[in-house]
C-alpha cells in the first residue's frame, strides 16, 4: 500500500472544507431534504459515469460487488437525509457538532466488523468524553435537540458506511464505486419518498446552482477524494481529520447566515469538547504505544 503524505493530508483537508459547506448548500436550498437528496445522487451517478468513461474504467461488476456498492450508497443515502433534515430541524452550526460523535461510533463499530471485537480503552475514554459533551449541548440548546439527535442518528450511519466501505475501496476504482453508491443512494431516497407524503417541488434558479454545486464538487470531487486517500490512510485516521469538518462549517455558515447560527456560549463550549477531543487522540495515542 503506498504511503502517506502531505499531498494527501492537504487534500484531504479541501475534501473536508467542501463538505462542511455541505450544510451551508443544505440550508440555501429551498427543496425538502428528500429531493435535495434524490437531485445530487442522480446527478452524483451521472458525474461518476463521466469520469469512469474518460478513465477508460469499466462500469462493469460481479453481481455480489453491484449488489454491495448499492447497499453501500442506500446506507450513505440515508445519512445525507438525515444530515439535511437536521439542519433543517435546527441549524447549520448544530448538525456539524453532531458530526464528530462519528469517531466514537466507528471505534465501536470497526472492532466487530473486523472481527477483532477489542476496543481500545483510550478511545473508550474519548467517547464517553463526547457523551458528555453531547450531553451539555442537549442542556444548553434543548430547543434543537430533534435537530441534533436526528445529526447523531445521520453520524451513526456514517459511521457504518465508512467502516464497510474501507473494505471495499482497495479492490474497484473509486469512479465505479462513486457510480453505484449514487444509484444506491438514489434508490433508497426514491422508496423512502412516498412514505414522507412529500409532493413534488421545482427548484428555483437559485436551488439549480446550489444544487449542481452539492453534486459536482461536495460530492463527485469530494468523494473521489476522499476514496482516494482512504487506500493510503486508515478510517480512523480519516475520521479524525474529518472532525475538523464542524470548525470549518461553523466558521462559514457564520459568514453566510449571521446572527442566525450564533449559539450560545454553551453550545460552544461543548463542540469545542467534542473537536479537541478526537483531534487529540493521534498525539495520546502514539504517548500510549511509546
Amino acid at each position: 500500500m503506498p504511503s502517506s503524505s502531505f499531498r494527501d493530508y492537504l487534500h484531504l483537508h479541501l475534501v473536508i472544507l467542501a463538505w462542511g459547506f455541505t450544510a451551508i448548500l443544505g440550508k440555501l436550498i429551498a427543496l425538502p431534504p428528500v429531493e435535495v437528496v434524490l437531485w445530487r445522487t442522480g446527478l452524483a451517478a451521472v458525474g461518476f459515469a463521466w469520469v469512469a468513461r474518460w478513465l477508460k474504467q469499466s462500469l462493469k461488476l460481479t453481481r455480489r460487488d453491484a449488489i454491495t456498492m448499492i447497499g453501500l450508497g442506500a446506507l450513505l443515502g440515508l445519512h445525507w437525509l438525515l444530515f439535511f433534515a437536521s439542519s433543517r430541524l435546527s441549524t447549520a452550526s448544530v448538525t456539524l457538532a453532531a458530526m464528530p460523535t462519528m469517531m466514537l461510533w466507528c471505534s465501536l463499530i470497526e472492532p466487530w466488523v473486523d472481527g477483532s471485537r477489542r476496543w481500545r480503552p483510550l478511545e473508550l475514554i474519548v467517547g464517553m468524553i463526547i457523551l458528555g459533551a453531547v450531553w451539555l449541548i442537549f442542556e444548553v440548546e434543548f430547543r434543537y435537540w430533534l435537530g441534533f439527535s436526528v445529526g447523531i442518528a445521520a453520524a451513526v450511519l456514517a459511521a457504518v458506511f465508512s467502516v464497510l466501505n474501507k473494505r471495499c475501496v482497495s479492490r474497484m476504482h473509486y469512479s465505479v464505486m462513486g457510480c453505484y453508491q449514487m444509484i444506491g443512494a438514489f434508490v433508497a431516497c426514491a422508496c423512502v419518498w412516498p412514505f414522507l407524503g412529500e409532493d413534488l417541488t421545482l427548484p428555483t434558479l437559485k436551488d439549480v446552482i446550489a444544487i449542481l454545486v452539492l453534486a459536482s464538487l461536495c460530492t463527485v470531487w469530494a468523494y473521489a477524494g476522499y476514496m482516494d486517500v482512504l487506500r493510503r490512510l486508515s478510517v480512523f485516521t480519516v475520521n479524525v481529520f474529518y472532525n475538523l469538518e464542524p470548525i470549518y462549517g461553523i466558521l462559514m455558515a457564520a459568514l453566510v447566515f449571521g446572527s442566525e447560527e450564533h449559539m450560545s456560549g454553551g453550545f460552544y463550549a461543548g463542540a469545542s469538547i467534542i473537536i479537541g477531543s478526537v483531534l487529540l487522540v493521534p498525539w495520546l495515542r502514539r504517548n500510549e504505544e511509546r
